[in-house]
């Protein structure tokens, strides 16, 4: 083609027609000019794709780690819950000299409410990777991206709420092994001889007095409201807002 080009300008030119000469050399402009256009255009059209691909595959991966993250927080909830729930019976025993209770089921109630540190631990690693690359400004919703942006601030406000939380666990607990029998509460749940493989103690000492202690009553209740603030402030908010991050999500799928 580029032969055939040079052929027609040297004609041309040995010709002496210089009008023709300058039609043609426009015509030659025009004709680069366009192909340039095409060219870039079908590349622009690919970036466009490969960019909407590698879009569609963020979002997709975000829409798997946050279902998964937001089962983890029910659970979580779940779990917070039985904690408080227990610990308020526990206070509701001491207020209540009525109200009666025997060994086994005192033990079950201490296990239940405190066996279980409460830390969520949701899967970030897509999102984390897409900040720290750059990536994150792959995703066309700029809504999603500050949903995205502000949800890693709230992940670490509840992170300093469950370690109060986990210190005011950790107060009740002290409070307990001080002089009561942690062995008469795994005797009592099937702990002892289940997880640990020890044998049960023939002659446990009762740990029901400590439901006269002030200060392990104390130590409830500043847990019980430490606890009900972790659901009601922070995680019961944050289920709402990756149910909202969700919806933005699946809205940018292209099924």
């Amino acid at each position: 083609m580029m032969r055939i080009f040079r052929s027609i300008r040297k004609n041309l030119l040995d010709g002496k027609n210089l009008k023709k000469y300058i039609s043609y050399a426009l015509g030659e402009i025009v004709l680069l000019v366009i192909g340039i256009l095409i060219a870039l255009a079908i590349n622009n059209k690919n970036i466009s794709y490969d960019k909407a691909r590698k879009e569609q595959l963020y979002l997709k991966g975000l829409k798997k780690e946050f279902t998964t993250s937001k089962r983890k927080l029910s659970e979580l909830i779940r779990v917070n819950r039985i904690n408080y729930l227990g610990a308020r019976d526990l206070v509701n025993l001491m207020n209540d000299s009525s109200i009666k209770i025997n060994e086994k089921d005192f033990s079950l109630i201490l296990f239940n409410s405190f066996a279980y540190d409460i830390s969520f631990n949701p899967n970030n690693s897509l999102l984390y990777e897409m900040i720290n690359s750059g990536s994150l400004r792959d995703i066309s919703d700029n809504n999603l991206r500050i949903q995205l942006t502000n949800y890693l601030s709230t992940i670490e406000d509840i992170s300093k709420q469950e370690d109060d939380l986990a210190e005011q666990r950790k107060s009740v607990l002290d409070t307990f092994r001080k002089n009561y029998s942690i062995m008469r509460v795994f005797d009592d749940s099937g702990i002892s001889k289940g997880d640990l493989g020890i044998q049960s103690r023939k002659n446990n000492i009762s740990n029901l007095d400590i439901l006269s202690d002030k200060e392990f009553e104390n130590n409830l209740l500043i847990f019980i409201l430490t606890s009900l603030a972790t659901e009601e402030s922070h995680y019961q908010p944050l289920l709402e807002e990756m149910d909202f991050i969700l919806k933005s999500i699946e809205s940018n799928i292209n099924e």
